[in-house]
């Protein structure tokens, strides 16, 4: 067996297994998130549903991922935000899987039949926009040919898996929150000189305590 193999088996494995969950999440979140979120166990009955593909790939010999950043909108509470592909979950899509695909094919440009989804990890409520974020983890059968959603997508980034595993990667941050309110000293990830925070962050953290 490769080393590709065995990574991917053993990430496969982590999936199907009990999940790090919540605790490994909140070492990426600000202290009133934590808070804020140990208060509401569950997210309210008129939460949408959102759901984000962290895609996986290798380029001579090295793993990457996708992250992108999105395009101001004074309407949306994430504008320009660094967050994984994905967007709202609709009625149409049939399954959460299906929606992940689809917002990463016309956010970014991956093609979905070239992705093996390996598992899910914990969702993940967002209070400031009431979504409950549902994260897949996909293998690209080869490295993605990127197309940016004009309007949605203004950039893409493919960090390496070693430069989230390098804690000079960690930092933190002061960040507008909803547009409205100034956080400071948040937990962040640097990608090219960018904070990486909020859900994304807390997303990748799981995903390490899976990888590590």
């Amino acid at each position: 067996m490769t080393d590709t193999d065995a990574f991917i088996q053993n990430l496969r494995e982590r999936l199907a297994a009990p999940l790090p969950g919540r605790e490994a999440q909140y070492k990426m979140a600000f202290a009133h998130r934590v808070e804020e979120l140990q208060r509401r166990l569950n997210p309210p009955d008129n939460a949408k549903t959102g759901c984000v593909l962290l895609a996986l790939w290798q380029e001579l010999d090295v793993w990457h991922t996708a992250l992108i950043r999105r395009t101001e909108n004074p309407r949306d509470r994430h504008s320009g935000q660094i967050s994984f592909p994905g967007g709202r979950h609709d009625e149409g899509d049939g399954s959460f899987v299906y929606t992940a695909l689809r917002e990463a094919n016309e956010e970014i440009g991956i093609v979905t039949d070239q992705v093996e989804i390996l598992g899910e990890m914990t969702d993940l409520y967002i209070p400031v926009s009431n979504f409950v974020v549902r994260p897949f983890v996909g293998l690209l059968k080869e490295p993605p040919a990127f197309q940016l959603q004009p309007g949605e997508v203004e950039q893409v980034f493919v960090p390496t898996l070693t430069h989230f595993q390098d804690p000079a990667s960690r930092s933190t941050a002061d960040v507008m929150v909803g547009g409205q309110l100034l956080v400071r000293e948040v937990p962040c990830f640097i990608v090219e000189d960018r904070p990486v925070w909020g859900a994304t962050a807390m997303i990748l953290s799981e995903f390490l305590a899976l990888i590590s």
